[in-house]
Order: structure tokens, then sequence, then C-alpha cells
């Protein structure tokens, strides 16, 4: 019991804001980068991969060069590593201005074009841009080994629930404007997005979707958790059962939650969060008319390797 728990340690959100703060700004500086590549259904191109140290764009190709960028949040740096070279800028000391600055002149360096834009994008009361962001910063490694550690344990469950889905579903990865992580179901079904939200929220709700993600948390919702949600929002969803004993709507917010203390206190988190994705998508069969025949059977590779398909469909059809 208390092996598991430490595997799944305790997150608190006032320890957690200020490297959450910091690392949110400065994963946007490489993020910007993936507005480059063709737009993909929900922003799927934009997701930063969960590495074994960090977080990490998808490689990246600009005219003569191709490169990766790296939050090693285990050793605090940035490694730029390109056919050209690398470079490591570090995180463990100055401003946002001041790793932007850093970063701009590492990527000159090796032939990549600085990112087009240095808005500061999806945090309140932030200063506008990179280099406007003038706050002394102090790195805590040990805050951000949690918050890699708590991305790893989430997505190695949601990637576990995304398995079987047949319908398109972008990579399981960390979105670096709320800094959320995420796995999400399509279907092709347009929807009319609301008008009043920023063109790339709009683009977000272009088809229907189910989204089942972690979140950690902000200062105006500090919970710190699995969330998910159905777009659009269908009715229904008050009083269902959501797989793990703890999980609630909260009608406000227009999401499921599943606290991360009621998450760990469970016999199998891991498991817990592939049964928390299962009853979000059961309610938007259920109450949103999506298809029960898109999800296939969940079963390991190696089984799948020395089964015939036909026996697959007939043990879990």
């Amino acid at each position: 019991m208390s092996e598991r728990l430490n595997a799944w340690p305790t997150l608190d959100y006032e320890d957690l804001a200020p490297t959450v703060d910091y690392v949110n700004r400065v994963v946007q500086v490489a993020g910007k980068y993936t507005l480059d590549e063709p737009f993909e259904v929900g922003w799927g191109n934009i997701v930063l991969d969960v590495t074994p140290r960090g977080l990490s764009t998808p490689t990246l190709r600009q005219r003569g060069v191709t490169f990766t960028v790296h939050y090693n949040l285990l050793d605090g740096g940035v490694v730029i590593e390109a056919d050209s070279g690398s470079r490591t800028v570090p995180l463990s000391q100055g401003s946002v201005a001041t790793f932007y600055a850093s970063f701009c002149d590492a990527v000159d360096e090796l032939g990549i074009h600085r990112p087009r834009s240095s808005l500061i994008c999806e945090i309140p009361d932030s200063p506008p841009r990179f280099e406007d962001d003038n706050v002394e910063r102090t790195w805590d490694g040990h805050a951000a080994r949690l918050i890699w550690t708590a991305f790893n344990l989430a997505a190695d469950g949601l990637e576990a629930w995304q398995a079987p889905f047949l319908g398109h579903h972008p990579r399981v990865g960390v979105m670096w404007g709320g800094f959320d992580l995420s796995a999400t179901r399509y279907r092709a079904q347009p929807t009319v997005p609301p008008p009043h939200q920023p063109p790339f929220m709009q683009n977000a709700q272009l088809d229907a979707y189910v989204s089942v993600g972690f979140s950690l948390g902000d200062a105006e919702s500090p919970n710190v958790g699995m969330y998910a949600y159905i777009w659009p929002q269908p009715d229904g969803l008050g009083g269902r059962s959501w797989g793990v004993e703890g999980a609630a709507w909260h009608p406000d917010a227009g999401l499921v939650r599943l606290p991360w203390a009621t998450l760990r206190a469970t016999a199998d988190p891991h498991q817990a969060i592939v049964a928390f994705g299962d009853a979000v998508y059961d309610a938007a069969v259920e109450t949103a008319g999506w298809p029960s025949d898109l999800v296939g059977p969940r079963v390991e590779g190696w089984y799948m390797s020395r089964t015939p398909p036909a026996l697959v469909q007939h043990q879990h059809g």
C-alpha cells in the first residue's frame, strides 16, 4: 500500500503553483513552433510528449533544419537538438524574459528561426509577451519532479484508455497553453462553436469530441486531478456514476472531476483512470448518441501478436 502511494505522490496546488506558473510560460516558447505545423482536428498538432525526463515537442522540420525542443524538467534545462547541433538553455536561473533571450540566441546558432510570436497565452494577468516577463524565478527541482511524475502517471493511464478507440484520436500529450494533459476522441460530427470565444477555442470545437485529461489546477480553480467533458455538452449528466467512487459531475464548470487525492487512494490508480475514461465515453454513448462500436478490444500487444483477428473479435465483440 505505502509503495503504491509513494508511486502516486501527494500533490498540493499551493506548493506546486510557482513552478507550474514558470514552466507553463516557458513551454509556450517552443510550443509556438508547433503552430507552424498543419492544423489537426482539436489542435492535435501542438501537444508536447511526456518523455522519461520532461516534455518535448514532436520532431519539427523547417527548410534546411530538423529539430526538437526538450524541456528536461528533471535536470532543469531545455535541450534544443537539431541536425545542425544541439544547445542547452538553463531553467534554473533568471526570469522568463532571460530564458526567452537565451533561447533565441541558441536557435540562431543552430539555424532555426525564432518563434514567430512571443505572446503569452491562456495565463490570466500575465505580461503580454515573454520579453516583458521580468519576474525573477527560483527553480524548484522537487516541484518539477512532482509535475513530471504526475504527467507521466496520468499519461500512462490515458494512453491505456485511448488505445482501443477506432476513431480519430490525437496522441496523448500536454496542451502547452493551458498546461493540461489531454486525451481526446473525435467523431465526424460538425458542431457550431460559441461565437464569443477566441478563434483558437472555436477551432478546437469544430467537431464533436470526448476529452479526458489531467490538470495541475490554477489560481481560479486549484483542483489537481483528472477531468473530463463532452462537447457539445449533452443533458442528463447529473446523477451518473463515473467509474470511480469520488468522481463527480460539476455542472458550474461543465466538468467531471476525479481529484488526485481520491485517485491515488484507489486500489489501482492506473486502472481507475481507464475506468473513469470508460464511464465518460459510456455517458457520451447514452446521452449524446456516440457509437458504442467505435471502441475495440482492450488487449496487450503480445496477445494480438499470437491471436487470429477473428478470434479476437469473437472473444471481445
